[in-house]
């Protein structure tokens, strides 16, 4: 609490102070001191360890033996997310886009508004600030609204997400008892996991926050639809990607310049965005293969491409676009081990087992046991039921918004069969997994 109170007091003095000055030093004094306490105190709880740990390496390599030792710190709940948060209102003052609030209370609110809080949607001042001094009034139809994305929310994130974390973790955990098949599998269920329990967390802050009157910004746009990488990345974690197009890719020359340029914006962003996820190898390597995937859509001119709805006005998609799915689909899942594994030498582990694995024939058979014997045959029933509705409900902000537009008993049958299925099926409790970020 005492971190979140300072970093808000921080920078409510800030805005203050900037709204009211014009000379140019001193407006970039006040907001490098809002960068520096924000990102000092991010770096120190988050990154101490790991920075510190790879020194000492470093200097072992060379027979240089450092007799020091980690902290023991515990990462505070959402720092990632409401510092960029409020990171966001500093800038965006300085850059004259938004006047400074002068309530504290309203501004401490917006920094710490709880559905958010913990997980995101990392939301704009220019968005939820001026919504803090709107009339509270009950509106009857955004609560139901609101209710139904909680239940898909919780849906996703208890039957999908839980269920299929057992599974995942089972092989991840193990991975040196499976081959081929089998670790494709995990790699599989892990990319579900990672989904239904981000996005269901998305959707139960969102539905959380219009039962009080509140709209947060959609966090998750159907990303395994994508037709290829950009366009995957426009429709996945959109407020922290949006957050370093507006203010890390754009202010460093975003698509401008020369192809030089370009390349190593684009690297730099995703690169940081792997850093921001957590103090570790895997996250960077991760966030480096998404920069190369991305790379060929740059140099050809095409990560602009698909920027309309996926499929409008079709059931089945087209034997192109399924293709194009589905390819893009596997290039997300093959990164995500790199995400879940340990460390650097568990990921590539995983992927040699793994593709060496495809070639042999008692792979399949591990496989077939492993589905037979381990896996209930009720989730992957569960399983193809939600990618069914994400698909029927894609042209929505979430899967079952279109509900509301059926007959009431078609609606009830859906409430309460989704509310019988949270109850029978869920899985064993798992932690949210951006809780850690």
């Amino acid at each position: 609490m005492g971190l979140i109170f300072f970093s808000t007091l921080v920078d409510y003095g800030v805005g203050r102070a900037l709204h009211g000055e014009e000379d140019k030093r001193k407006r970039k004094i006040l907001l490098w001191i809002s960068i520096a306490v924000n990102l000092g105190f991010l770096g120190f709880f988050k990154y101490y360890n790991f920075f510190l740990d790879n020194f000492i390496d470093a200097f072992s390599f060379f027979g240089v033996n450092i007799g020091s030792s980690a902290l023991r710190l515990i990462l505070p709940v959402g720092i990632s997310f409401y510092t960029f948060q409020t990171l966001s209102y500093t800038i965006d003052v300085y850059k004259k886009k938004l006047t400074p609030s002068k309530d504290f209370i309203a501004f401490s609110a917006f920094v710490s508004f709880f559905p958010q809080l913990v997980a995101g949607p990392i939301e704009r001042a220019t968005h939820l600030l001026p919504q803090f001094f709107n009339r509270r009034e009950f509106k009857y139809d955004l609560a139901v609204d609101g209710m139904r994305q909680i239940l898909w929310g919780l849906f996703k994130k208890m039957v999908i997400a839980d269920n299929c974390a057992t599974y995942a973790n089972m092989i991840f955990e193990n991975s040196g008892d499976y081959s081929g098949a089998a670790l494709f599998l995990g790699a599989f269920f892990f990319a579900l996991q990672i989904y239904g329990d981000f996005s269901g967390y998305s959707d139960i802050a969102i539905g959380t926050a219009r039962l009080f009157g509140f709209d947060l910004m959609q966090n998750f746009n159907f990303p395994y639809f994508s037709r290829n990488i950009a366009e995957f990345w426009r429709r996945w974690h959109i407020s922290l990607s949006t957050w370093f197009r507006d203010y890390l890719y754009i202010p460093l020359g975003g698509s401008k310049g020369s192809m030089w340029q370009k390349v190593r914006n684009i690297f730099i962003i995703f690169i940081v965005s792997g850093f921001w996820h957590g103090a570790n190898w895997t996250f960077v390597f991760w966030g480096a293969l998404n920069a190369f995937y991305f790379l060929p859509l740059l140099l050809a001119k095409r990560n602009r491409n698909y920027l309309d709805g996926i499929e409008a006005n079709r059931v089945l998609p087209s034997s192109k676009v399924l293709f194009q799915i589905l390819i893009t689909f596997s290039l997300t899942t093959f990164a995500w081990i790199f995400f879940r594994a340990n460390n650097i030498s568990h990921a590539f582990e995983f992927i040699s087992d793994m593709t060496t694995g495809l070639f042999d024939k008692s792979s399949y058979t591990e496989f077939i046991i492993f589905v037979k014997y381990k896996v209930k045959v009720v989730v992957l029933i569960l399983i193809m039921v939600a990618i069914i509705v994400e698909w029927l409900g894609r042209d929505g902000k979430y899967a079952i918004q279109n509900a509301a537009n059926q007959h009431r008993a078609i609606r009830w049958i859906v409430y309460f069969a989704l509310v019988f299925i949270i109850i029978l099926y869920s899985g064993e409790d798992q932690q949210f997994i951006y809780f850690q970020f």
